[in-house]
């Protein structure tokens, strides 16, 4: 008897055991998967527990793969939902759609299945899977699909039953596809199959409009007063579902409509019309802002940066913070959008001498108002043209309205900033490439944009196939090139060492801070032992790591993780992230490491990657990685291990395993960050008044002092003594001097490395005396 048919029996016999052990799975076809899971769903939850073992088995298998179906497994698994209703009193409707969109033969006739679901959902639940249920009345019939359309505005409100009513009307066969959209299904395809022919009809698209301004006349009533308020209830659960599928086709199709009504909705949706520290929808408010992730905007990701800013309700700002970290990574791979930016009525100038910049005054009174756009946005005031140094107090009492507009214009501007940083950054793995002409006006000559674009390397296509590289901040003149030619950024792993070192030492001779690392940036290839593990990297593998913060940084990098923890199934986990549009996903494979001194631990392990194959992951070698979503992605992962290793905590003093490993990692060989750190440091070294008292000697920096001479690990940071290598313990303090020297980047570790080098070489003036005991030990 072949697997398949035992687990066939398993499922369908409570006396029949497959023995010890999970089923593998792997070398079931897609069809027989399908099958075996309309069996899988026949099990009750009182069945035996061998019977279920194998049930959820298959349902495991199922979310990792897409199922296929043969035309007779479709009408059983239409016979099964039946079977549910008249047992259990529900069942999910997806199922069978999911059978159906993926049949392998021609579609069976389950009409009267359908007239029978339609039957109990009426009368049992109208308002769960209105979509679903829509698509299955379809297929009993046009009297079934009259009695399901009639019934079901009743129950889902004025908003919802226009967009069924718009469903209804759509040419036979169409329903299915929009039904996706209450599907609760992990493959890609049935809800983007949905959105895609939302976004392509007319009259779809014209309810996502009226559904949207009647979502907003709402807010906008309830603070007029003219309906009661509630806390939360402005709107109901499917409501809110259907504002949000209506928003993402609108965000998807980038309606030009969609600023003015953000404008409107978002603060209707979060602040209450009294002192409340409540929201009229916070479920919308989320909603909205999951749309986002989806389909981001760089003027929805403003709007809602703006709300975060003044929503009343404790506990919002923090979980939209998080939220927005999604976005953002979401906006940097969706680069037809994302370079948007607003003039706002900024101009170009010059501003006491120094290279252009965004300037925007407005005057008040006897004073002017200064806003300008260098790195960041900044407001400061004059009179007859003299700076002063703070807001004069006339301005403050007579121009409250215009103060708040400045401030709060600052904020939006640095938000945009941000944004468009990311986007640009995010832009390396689909290798995002824009219009010349475009990108002159619109990036390197836009007065909000210029000063961080131009403090970038951007390469021209002059002629085919031939690129050439400009810094628009060094450079006056820009190639000659037709409006039409490609330019993208620049990126090390498309160029040769010898350009590489030439761009470095630009930088540091002109003083040039680049807005995000580019020319330092890390560049990570494909090492003997990958090509021998062919699926998976354990270059950072084996790291203990302090977990909360490497969580963090999840979040912060926009990669996808659950929270471990000593409880069931929080032992281990693989944070995610895609790149390259959503055409590739890597995996960081860790798991829980218990807790030492109050601080939980984890230990790092593989990383793979995915490819997206017909909907469905599927793991791919690393040899077939594109270098620049291999680089990138590891760069990330470097970036969490090399930030929080308790390798680099200089006061670790736990035993045990934990301090075995921070004695080996704290001065062990550099990674690719710390080899940038350390090519870096060559170049800034000579220029500084401590060059004299500093060498780099491999992995260490090597500084001498009065009392003992130090080295300083480029990697970890942390500070052996010579001549016994004994251990010097120094808390971080920034500030001691690295403050004041020019970095070509920013860089945490590289500023902690030159404040204790300033520090250690003027170690006589130390008066810290837990810094001294040490010194003085073995001096």
């Amino acid at each position: 008897m072949d697997l398949v048919a035992r687990l066939m029996c398993a499922l369908t016999d409570p006396d029949f055991t497959l023995g010890e052990g999970r089923p593998d799975l792997s070398q079931v076809s897609d069809e027989e998967l399908g099958s075996l899971l309309v069996a899988a769903y026949r099990v009750d939850t009182s069945a035996p527990p061998a019977m279920l073992a194998v049930g959820f088995a298959v349902e495991s298998a199922a979310r990792e793969r897409q199922p296929r179906y043969t035309p007779e497994a479709c009408r059983r698994m239409f016979e099964v939902l039946v079977e549910h209703y008249e047992g259990r009193g529900w069942a999910n409707l997806n199922r069978g759609l999911d059978a159906l969109e993926h049949c392998t033969g021609p579609l069976p006739d389950v009409s009267e299945q359908a007239r029978a679901l339609v039957k109990f959902w009426l009368e049992t639940d109208t308002s769960r899977q209105p979509y679903a249920l829509l698509a299955i009345a379809e297929l009993g019939g046009e009297g079934t699909l009259r009695a399901a359309v009639e019934r079901l505005p009743l129950e889902v409100g004025p908003i919802v039953a226009d967009e069924i009513a718009v469903v209804a009307g759509i040419p036979t066969g169409r329903q299915p596809l929009l039904s996706g959209k209450d599907r609760d299904h992990r493959f890609p395809s049935p809800v983007e199959q949905a959105r895609l022919r939302s976004a392509d009809n007319p009259a779809y698209v014209a309810f996502t409009r009226r559904a949207l301004e009647a979502a907003a006349d709402r807010t906008d009533a309830i603070r007029a007063g003219e309906i009661p308020y509630r806390a939360d209830k402005a709107f109901t659960d499917l409501e809110v579902s259907t504002l949000g599928e209506a928003l993402r086709v609108a965000l998807q199709r980038d309606e030009p409509w969609l600023p003015e009504l953000f404008d409107r909705l978002l603060p209707g949706v979060s602040l209450a019309p009294t002192a409340a520290r409540t929201l009229p929808s916070q479920a919308l408010l989320y909603e909205v802002v999951r749309a986002a992730q989806d389909f981001p905007t760089p003027e929805l990701v403003t709007a809602i940066r703006t709300v975060r800013r003044t929503v009343r309700h404790a506990g919002v700002p923090k979980q939209l913070d998080k939220m927005l970290k999604k976005v953002d990574a979401a906006l940097a791979e969706r680069t037809e959008v994302a370079l948007r930016l607003p003039r706002l009525g900024f101009d170009t100038a010059s501003i006491g001498g120094s290279a252009p910049v965004g300037v925007l005054r407005r005057t008040a009174g006897e004073y002017q108002a200064v806003v300008t756009v260098a790195e960041s946005a900044t407001l400061t005031w004059e009179k007859d043209g003299r700076p002063l140094r703070s807001l004069p107090a006339p301005v403050r009492r007579d121009h409250t309205a215009l103060v708040r507009e400045l401030r709060d214009l600052v904020k939006r501007v640095n938000a945009q900033l941000a944004t468009l940083l990311r986007a640009l950054e995010g832009g390396f793995t689909v290798d995002a490439v824009h219009p010349y002409g475009w990108w002159r006006t619109e990036l390197a000559g836009h007065p909000l944009a210029r000063t961080l674009v131009r403090r970038l390397i951007w390469e021209v296509e002059v002629a085919p196939g031939e690129w050439r590289s400009v810094l628009p901040e060094t450079d006056e003149h820009l190639p000659d090139a037709p409006d039409d030619a490609s330019v993208r950024l620049w990126h090390p792993l498309r160029s040769d060492p010898h350009t590489v070192r030439t761009w470095r030492d630009l930088l540091i001779e002109r003083r040039v801070r680049q807005p995000f690392k580019q020319v330092f940036r890390e560049i990570y290839l494909l090492t003997p032992a990958e090509e021998q593990t062919r699926v998976y990297s354990n270059r950072f593998a084996a790291h203990l790591v302090h977990y909360r913060r490497m969580f963090a940084l999840f979040r912060a990098r926009g990669w996808k993780s659950d929270l471990l923890g000593p409880w069931d199934c929080g032992d281990g986990d693989a944070a995610e992230r895609t790149f390259a549009g959503g055409k590739w996903r890597v995996r960081f494979f860790h798991c829980w490491a218990g807790e030492a001194s109050g601080d939980d631990l984890a230990s790092t392990d593989q990383v793979r990657f995915d490819r997206l194959v017909a909907g469905a992951w599927r793991e791919a070698p690393l040899a077939e990685v594109p270098a620049l979503v291999f680089s990138e992605a590891m760069r990330d992962v470097d970036l969490f291990v090399g930030v929080t290793s308790i390798a680099a905590d200089p006061d670790w003093r736990d035993g045990g395993p934990g301090r075995t490993y921070w004695e080996r990692a704290s001065f062990g060989e550099l990674t690719e960050s710390a080899e940038a750190r350390r090519d870096a440091l060559g170049r800034i070294l000579p220029r500084l008044k401590i060059a004299d008292r500093c060498t780099i000697d491999g992995r260490f920096l090597t500084v001498r002092g009065d009392l003992r001479t130090y080295r300083i690990h480029l990697g970890s940071a942390n500070v052996l003594m010579e001549p016994d290598d004994s251990y010097l313990c120094i808390v971080p303090a920034r500030g001691q001097g690295a403050g004041r020297v020019f970095l070509p980047f920013e860089d945490d570790r590289l500023s902690l490395i030159l404040s204790k080098a300033f520090l250690l070489t003027a170690d006589t003036n130390i008066t810290d005396p837990t810094i001294l005991t040490q010194i003085e030990r073995g001096a």
